[in-house]
């Protein structure tokens, strides 16, 4: 075992399975807070992915300020109009030349932007629907330092700052997080009529959840209200049979809550993103690094999308102790509910935290003895190999939303 400083101790609180109320939620790939993180992660994949190919290693880059200014759209049945473009500006720091060589940052920047929301809002069209400008200025003398030493095979810290992760996911968290991800993939592929724009709020109580939908219908695809009807519950049908895969209690649906028929008033869009009309958006202000928001547990406030992913604290502990703990669960018997905090201290080696401190809901009849010791040497082994989360990042092995 390692000299790293890490603490196993009981956790101050029921699991969340076991309490009384749980809220959970995620924004969907089209909400206008997860266009941004995934356009500034996408900026920052092709950043990483492009300064190795022209000189070899990842140089400082930061393009975690991505912001989104909403349009204004006129939607209507059988298809509508944007009036006034959405407005999405790249905001950032990059390295724009390295040993005499230029490097186009912002032109790779925009070409990755554009492929991106290609690829995830099709409705979208670019440079019309949406424009997107892109502005990074250079890095901070001091954090360039720090992240530069070539002879260091593990990076330095960035910054003092710290990461959450918890494991394993109650059943309310996994009805929300696979209900989103199922309507933007297999459920979309064959339903065009629904728009990327999908989010869920799950809320348990005792053994009743609730789960609210708002699905941005698209208006090309829907002809008239009884269609629109017919889409609203077509999703309210998809999400109860996926919650039914995934608890025994008592689940109701509701999609669309706000609609009002009599007045015409319901989600209807030209592009299937809120971002047309009125929502702004910002990197950081959606899910967490897991693609939830749980008020019911430790969360880190940092925007882990768009961060470099060598050396930069708030990517990198979100996404490790995320996966040391779903690590921990699936290799150690016992454990009901576990929590990891990941603090860092700047200028000091990302293998080596300043602290990693493991909480731990146990089963009933089992202690914390008779599980700690297999905890920590996951966590030590987790943290000595803590630049695989780097590889995975640039190869777009993980979401970070």
């Amino acid at each position: 075992m390692s000299q790293r400083n890490i603490r196993v101790e009981p956790i101050d609180r029921q699991a969340v399975e076991d309490q009384e109320v749980e809220i959970v939620e995620r924004k969907g790939i089209g909400h206008p807070d997860s266009i941004c993180d995934g356009v500034a992660e996408s900026v920052a994949g092709a950043l990483a992915r492009e300064y190795i190919d022209r000189v070899g290693e990842v140089l400082h880059f930061n393009t975690d300020e991505t912001q989104l200014v909403a349009g204004e759209a006129a939607p209507a049945f059988g298809g509508g109009e944007v009036v006034d473009p959405i407005y999405l500006l790249i905001v950032g720091r990059a390295t724009k030349r390295y040993e005499g060589q230029a490097i186009p940052a912002e032109t790779i920047a925009l070409r990755a932007a554009r492929e991106y929301l290609e690829e995830t809002i099709p409705q979208l069209t670019y440079g019309e629907d949406i424009v997107v400008d892109v502005k990074l200025g250079e890095g901070s003398g001091d954090l360039q330092e720090v992240f530069g030493e070539d002879e260091v095979s593990v990076p330095m810290a960035n910054d003092t700052s710290f990461g959450v992760g918890h494991a394993p996911l109650t059943e309310t968290e996994q009805i929300v997080l696979e209900a989103e991800r199922r309507l933007n993939g297999e459920y979309a592929s064959t339903h065009p009529e629904l728009g990327p724009d999908v989010k869920i709020m799950g809320k348990r109580e005792g053994d009743k959840i609730d789960v609210t939908v708002a699905a941005a219908m698209v208006d090309e695809y829907i002809a008239d209200i009884d269609e629109y009807a017919d889409a609203v519950e077509s999703v309210r049908e998809f999400v109860g049979e996926v919650a039914d895969e995934h608890t025994d209690r008592e689940v109701d649906v509701h999609v669309n809550t706000a609609d009002d028929y009599e007045e015409g008033s319901i989600y209807l869009t030209v592009t299937g993103t809120s971002a047309e009309q009125g929502d702004d958006g910002s990197v950081g202000r959606g899910n967490r690094a897991n693609g939830l928001i749980t008020p019911n547990r430790s969360m880190s406030m940092e925007a882990t999308s768009g961060k470099n992913p060598v050396n930069h604290i708030g990517k990198i502990y979100n996404l490790l102790s995320t996966s040391i703990a779903e690590s921990v669960v699936d290799d150690v018997d016992g454990i009901r509910d576990l929590r990891v905090r990941l603090l860092s201290q700047i200028g000091r080696p990302i293998d080596q935290p300043h602290v990693a401190d493991v909480h731990v809901v146990t089963d009933e009849g089992v202690a914390l003895e008779d599980v700690e010791e297999d905890v920590e040497t996951i966590v030590d082994a987790e943290l000595g190999d803590v630049t695989e989360i780097t590889r995975q990042v640039i190869n777009g092995e993980l979401t970070t939303f």
